[in-house]
């Protein structure tokens, strides 16, 4: 649960609560329920598959267990996007607030804070102490991050009660414009690409981590709703204080120009101007510890999810060896210098989220067709957890899922759809390098050629034809973006764009789960990933032999 609510607090809560009020005013808080509500329900989703197969990497292995090799590539790949990206926005959240006292890490282009040279060089050091607590060791790793929980979990807390008893403006809520002053498209807009769901994310750590626990199967589902829950009752939380916290001179210009002194720290300037000045301290060593936390995590995540597409043999067969002390070292190596590597083009907080955002959520987007694909492949298998109405919440969640991304805007959405691109060229070219056949057995004596090919490290096999639906799926919300009011050319109009991609999405989840990888397939897969629990599970457990 730690794993997960870790993810959750991070630096969403230091600037969620501004740039949705900025965004949507008052109605900010509807977009947190709204936001909440959707992510709730994949997290449900998610538990029922994170209690089925806990593996490392866990949100790849449903697509592989599901659709076969490409379509889980494909999500391992968007999984990796949005777990690789989060240490350096995470840093970058940290040093947007130390620009209050570390004025020289931090300068102003085009109204947005974005790092110097100097505070590029303290972000190297941040997200190299991130890389070696994980190559430590899961143990150190899980020990660190739950003496940060706390601290995170209880700092959000302690604002929200001293706020809400100190100052509280219950005209706010009807000032600058009303209390929707953007309308339901402003509030669906701040949904997606503010910062509120970016804020709600990290319910599936516990599944990316579940490799590692002592009992998964019991553990995960209850890690990954309970996490969920404590983090929107914070966040709405937050909101609510933050709204009504505010001097009404700071809205009288309207939300969109909504300014402070502290900007840069919405929350320590709030406190600040509010004379609560040791809330203020407290805050800005918070906006180290709670980005820190998070950061720690996802860096552990990336090198898992590396690990998962390596032992799957879609990526090289190297980022699957464990060091001496049980981790995927080679994938910490390469996430800390990919992480360098985004800060160019991503140097400030907020340029990052609407792509992160909608990264995460297309990630998430095929766990509902999994899970309906799975109760037929793989009938038997315990669940310790069951979504109950699974045949009408699953397409539900995808519906959702589909609507998130389109909110987020085309400028997002075609950002996304080019990083998919570039993930399936390069399983192209690597797939194209390696020797042996590419087709998965049907009959027992390909079954045992299969398996020589996987012991002398041939290809994988893609399992194209069950994974099809993917493409037109993405393609169509390409399309559906392109022509529709948020960010596009509005050609359908509001409203209207929205039903057609709650339409087309209904299509798509009934064509994929017509044409299911076949169970015998589902069920190989599956086992032939069990053999790495053990390997994974000593490392976190007990003392652990170096690798033959």
């Amino acid at each position: 649960m730690f794993f997960s609510l870790g993810s959750i607090i991070g630096s969403g809560w230091l600037f969620g609560s501004l740039y949705a009020a900025r965004g949507a005013g008052p109605a900010a808080v509807v977009s947190w329920v709204i936001a909440g509500a959707g992510i709730v329900l994949l997290a449900l989703v998610h538990a029922e598959l994170g209690g089925m197969y806990p593996r490392a990497g866990g949100t790849a292995r449903f697509a592989h267990f599901a659709f076969g090799g490409l379509g889980g590539f494909t999500v391992g790949w968007l999984s990796w996007i949005y777990s690789v990206t989060l240490a350096p926005i995470e840093t970058e959240a940290a040093l947007q607030y130390a620009d209050n006292y570390l004025p020289w890490v931090m300068h102003t282009s085009d109204g947005t804070a974005v790092l110097s040279a100097g505070g590029y060089a303290l972000a190297a050091v941040l997200m190299l102490l991130f890389s070696f607590v994980n190559a430590l060791g899961v143990r150190l790793f899980a020990e660190t991050n739950a003496w940060a929980v706390w601290w995170k979990t209880a700092v959000p807390i302690l604002t929200i009660l001293v706020l809400l008893a100190t100052s509280f403006h219950a005209g706010n809520f009807t000032a600058g414009g009303g209390f929707a002053p953007e309308g339901l498209k402003g509030v669906l807009s701040v949904t997606a690409s503010s910062g509120v769901v970016f804020a709600l994310l990290g319910f599936e750590s516990a599944i990316q981590m579940a490799g590692e626990s002592r009992d998964p199967h019991r553990h995960v589902p209850i890690a990954v709703v309970g996490s969920m829950i404590v983090g929107v009752v914070v966040y709405l939380l937050l909101q609510i204080a933050f709204l009504g916290a505010l001097a009404p001179q700071d809205v009288r210009h309207g939300w969109n120009a909504l300014s402070f002194s502290g900007e840069f720290g919405p929350f320590a300037g709030l406190a600040t101007g509010l004379g609560l000045g040791w809330l203020a301290v407290i805050l800005y060593i918070d906006a180290v510890i709670s980005p820190a936390g998070t950061g720690l995590v996802y860096t552990g995540i990336q090198s898992r999810l590396l690990y998962a597409m390596g032992r799957d043999r879609y990526l090289p067969r190297r980022l699957a060896e464990l060091s001496p002390r049980g981790v995927p070292l080679l994938g910490i190596i390469v996430g800390f210098v990919v992480g360098m590597v985004i800060f160019l083009p991503f140097p400030g907080w907020k340029q990052l989220v609407g792509f992160v955002t909608s990264a995460a959520v297309l990630m998430y987007a095929p766990a509902p067709v999994a899970l309906a694909v799975l109760r037929r492949g793989d009938p038997d298998r315990p669940r310790p957890f069951r979504l109950p109405a699974a045949s009408v919440l699953a397409p539900l969640a995808f519906v959702m899922a589909s609507l998130l991304i389109f909110w987020a805007g085309w400028p997002t959405v075609w950002r996304l759809l080019a990083a998919v691109a570039i993930g399936v060229v390069l399983l192209g070219g690597w797939h194209a390098l390696r020797s042996g056949a590419g087709r998965p057995p049907a009959e027992p004596a390909e079954d045992e050629r299969a398996q020589s090919e996987q012991a002398e490290g041939g290809r994988p096999p893609l399992d194209w034809r069950w994974s099809l639906w993917l493409w037109p799926y993405f393609a169509g919300m390409g399309v559906l973006s392109y022509l529709g009011s948020f960010e596009g050319r509005g050609v359908l109009p509001f409203g209207w764009d929205m039903a057609a991609v709650a339409v087309f999405a209904l299509l798509m989840f009934t064509v994929a789960v017509a044409r299911p990888l076949p169970g015998h397939m589902t069920r190989r897969y599956v086992a032939a990933s069990e053999s790495e629990a053990p390997d994974l599970l000593a490392a976190a457990t007990g003392p652990v032999e170096p690798p033959r």
